[in-house]
């Protein structure tokens, strides 16, 4: 059994992958993405490590809640981006489509 797997048979022997429960997992997800965030801020890789493993796993759960493959969602996002053309500015990757909207 892959991760991805066990993360949804975790989920689904605690009633996670109801499809009711959903606006609270996303609400978790931005508390887990805050957590990240400040985990950075201070310097604390450990921390970064643990918050980047547990928003995964919500948006895993998520993914079951709202009847979206997890490695499907993923594969179609790398899909999008994997030619998508564009310059590094300030520290971020602008796609050349946006760079073109501000001409």
């Amino acid at each position: 059994m892959d991760t991805v797997s066990e993360v949804e048979q975790w989920a689904r022997v605690r009633g996670l992958d109801k499809p009711s429960n959903s606006s609270k997992q996303l609400i978790k997800l931005m508390e887990e993405v805050g957590e990240l965030s400040a985990a950075y801020n201070k310097g604390r890789q450990d921390k970064v490590i643990d918050s980047m493993g547990d928003i995964q796993i919500v948006l895993i759960i998520l993914c079951m809640q709202l009847g979206v493959g997890y490695g499907t969602s993923l594969l179609d996002a790398y899909r999008q981006i994997r030619y998508r053309k564009g310059k590094m500015i300030n520290g971020s990757f602008v796609k050349d489509e946006d760079l073109e909207d501000e001409r």
